[in-house]
């Protein structure tokens, strides 16, 4: 059995500042780090083999300031494949480190033309119905961004593709991402309806469990 562990970032600057953030690349908050700090000491005696995240900072953020709390010491490396110069020498040292692999397929969904908007001016704007349906719904996407059906057309196929195969080796495996991201990935894993994922509630800096088995998957309570 192999352990999968899903941790949205900690709070970012501009989640502090009720704004939508998509891709736009902002650092975490105060708080953020603090969140992340907590999460790390949560899962210090769970073994880490390999760390997935996306190619945004807070959520690479996350991924370090957790790691610093492990009870392995492993530092987290982060694995450019597209530089093969960037690769480690040393397998001793290779062996004190956790890989980290990023990828835009498990970025936030993409908040296009809201981007940077407060979120209570965007609802006095264009009205809260139709705030509701784009943040809500899953396959209305708002102006030149994303849907969750979009999310998780690119987020879940890398999930079972590069994720599942290493937990089926026994691996366990520490997803750092994001509230979207992760909701589409939790359709899977909890076999959750579209109408259901939607009213799923992804909390910051918190890590959610998961036991992995040619039974499946389990919840970890």
């Amino acid at each position: 059995m192999a352990k999968l562990i899903l941790l949205r970032h900690g709070q970012s600057e501009w989640n502090r500042q009720n704004l939508f953030t998509g891709w736009v690349d902002v650092p975490l908050s105060i708080k953020g780090v603090e969140e992340s700090i907590a999460a790390g000491k949560a899962l210090a005696s769970i073994p880490i083999d390999v760390i997935f995240t996306s190619k945004l900072i807070r959520a690479q953020e996350t991924v370090a300031l957790a790691m610093m709390s492990h009870g392995s010491g492993k530092i987290p490396r982060f694995v450019h494949e597209e530089q093969g110069w960037f690769e480690l020498c040393s397998k001793e040292i290779k062996q004190q480190t956790i890989p980290v692999y990023s990828s835009e397929a498990l970025n936030e969904r993409m908040y296009g033309e809201l981007q940077g908007l407060n979120k209570q001016e965007t609802i006095e704007k264009f009205g809260k119905d139709q705030i509701h349906k784009w943040r809500r719904s899953f396959d209305q996407a708002p102006p030149g961004g994303e849907s969750l059906k979009m999310t998780a057309a690119r987020s879940i196929p890398y999930f079972q593709e590069k994720i599942v195969p290493l937990l089926s080796q026994g691996k366990n495996v520490l997803i750092s991402a994001h509230g979207n991201s992760l909701r589409a990935i939790s359709m899977v894993l909890d076999g959750l309806s579209e109408d259901l994922v939607m009213q799923l509630e992804i909390p910051t800096g918190e890590p959610i469990l998961y036991t992995y088995s040619t039974k499946g998957w389990e919840k970890d309570e």
